[in-house]
């Protein structure tokens, strides 16, 4: 397992922001990425970007069409991650699908998680989420992130029980991503009434449960966190920033700020969850 991971849920509440690396150029977004560690990231999840993102919703699909078109691949995704380690310190998560990590080997006996994963141990990458991966397939890639310590994160959804549940979180490492809702990524006004009755379901389990799919905003972090979450994953809301500049034509700089300021005001919010949690623990009862 990544030490860098754990560290990072050793404290305070994780923020994890995600981003699609190459939206909607490499210089742009490894700035933004930069911005997002000065909000106070503590983990970030890197997307490389697949041609068919089935997790995904419009929004992020698009950030992944706008990466494409620039010419993204997964050896430029390599690259842009060793240039981040030259001046970042928070761990780093390769989000993609399987297809793209399968192949990487190249041919016949070649093929396989392998390749991939040191390849990804060279650019400084801890950890990985793979949507598309079920965990009764999950071993080749388990077997070969753990020779290199490093995590594999699995996605639970809402409606994940039994065997199925049990499967996911002995699998997992560095964290679980609870997906607060059914459907596909996308900012939402609201959070999930499913929230609290997820994390109460994983509560066997110790790991650390971030919560994503949805949050926006830092009153909805506060309120995902005082539900019990370890941590926030915070995507599309980041990703509407990137777009909304992309098409305005804003300098890298006014959209790295935006970027900035958000990940401020999420992180703040989780923050006071955790506050407001423990009072909530910690307070006498009255008689």
């Amino acid at each position: 397992m990544s030490e860098a991971i754990d560290a990072a849920f050793g404290g305070d509440p994780a923020f994890v922001p995600y981003l699609a690396v190459g939206d909607p150029d490499v210089e742009s977004s490894l700035e933004y990425v930069r911005a997002l560690e000065r909000g106070g990231a503590d983990v970030i999840e890197l997307g490389l970007p697949f041609s068919e993102p089935i997790a995904e919703g419009p929004t992020i699909q698009g950030a992944v069409a706008r990466a494409l078109e620039g010419g993204m691949t997964v050896e430029r995704f390599f690259e842009a991650v060793e240039r981040l380690r030259d001046d970042i310190d928070v761990p780093l998560v390769c989000m993609t699908y399987y297809n793209l990590i399968y192949q990487y080997g190249g041919e016949g006996a070649d093929r396989g998680p392998e390749a991939f994963v040191e390849r990804a141990a060279e650019a400084g990458i801890d950890g990985f989420v793979v949507p598309d991966l079920p965990a009764e397939e999950s071993g080749p890639l388990r077997r070969t992130c753990d020779e290199r310590d490093l995590d594999l994160i699995f996605i639970v959804a809402p409606t994940t029980r039994g065997e199925r549940l049990r499967k996911l979180m002995e699998r997992t490492s560095g964290y679980v991503y609870v997906q607060a809702r059914l459907g596909v990524t996308g900012a939402r006004a609201d959070v999930s009434d499913r929230t609290a009755e997820s994390l109460d379901r994983l509560a066997e389990w110790d790991v650390p449960k971030a919560v994503g799919f949805g949050i926006s905003s830092g009153e909805q972090a506060r309120e995902v966190v005082a539900a019990g979450a370890d941590g926030i994953i915070v995507g599309s809301a980041l990703v509407d920033i990137v777009a909304e500049g992309t098409e305005n034509g804003d300098p890298t700089e006014e959209v790295a700020a935006r970027l900035e300021a958000t990940a401020r005001e999420l992180n703040e919010g989780a923050v006071a969850g955790a506050a407001e949690r423990s009072q909530s623990t910690t307070r006498p009862e009255r008689t």
